[in-house]
């Protein structure tokens, strides 16, 4: 219960910001299906599991890089959300986290490229986190792809509990999300081979919409 209502008070604090500061446009191919799934999406910026969360009213728990959570207060409101922390060499603890949700009827998203995207374009080859837990749930995938400006990220570097940390931020401008048919899988979770296929299927399919989004921020561009 306050999980549910972390959630939906962050989501609206984020979506004031949203609406002031972005140029949010989404195209929807098709509607998103009921109950848990597994949205996957590609990660052009640090701020985008902040902007993700937009999308989608009801629940869905983030699968994010660490360090974010330990920012103070930042790091207190995504653990008390049901968000997953995802620590360098600690993968399968964060994909047990991941699992047991999914088990339990709720949503997760998950960046596979499990980094952010190069900023001089293009994505990074996906990590299989998100197609194992997509054949050992069932639930169905649903592919964002994320298209914006990356030369308007802001990098910043910090130093977070001891690390140096490189965060990409994307606070205005436009932002064009493109959403998917979803994608259904199934097959032997241990056969590796079918699960790099699964991975590489989930990652074009991101790519693709992700792709599409650029064409229409292009088509959309104001003229200089």
């Amino acid at each position: 219960m306050l999980q549910s209502v972390l959630y939906t008070l962050g989501r609206w604090v984020t979506l004031v910001y949203v609406r002031l500061m972005l140029r949010l446009d989404v195209d929807w191919q098709a509607a998103v299906p009921q109950g848990a799934k597994l949205i996957v999406a590609n990660h052009p910026s640090t701020t985008d599991p902040l902007y993700l969360g937009v999308l989608f009213p009801r629940p869905v728990n983030l699968l994010i890089i660490d360090h974010l959570f330990l920012i103070p207060l930042v790091g207190t409101y995504l653990r008390w959300a049901g968000h997953v922390p995802v620590a360098p060499g600690q993968g399968r603890r964060a994909f047990d986290a991941a699992h047991r949700l999914l088990r339990a009827g709720r949503s997760v998203a998950i960046f596979p490229e499990g980094d952010i995207s190069p900023q001089q374009g293009g994505f990074h080859p996906p990590h299989s986190g998100a197609a194992r837990l997509a054949l050992l749930t069932g639930v169905p995938i649903v592919p964002l792809g994320i298209y914006l400006p990356r030369e308007r990220n802001r990098a910043t570097t910090s130093s977070i509990a001891g690390q140096r940390v490189t965060a990409y931020w994307y606070p205005r401008g436009a932002y064009h999300v493109t959403v998917g048919q979803a994608i259904h899988v199934s097959g032997d979770v241990e056969d590796r081979a079918h699960v790099a296929t699964v991975s590489e299927r989930i990652m074009q399919q991101v790519a693709t919409l992700a792709q599409e989004s650029e064409r229409r921020a292009v088509r959309v561009a104001p003229a200089i």
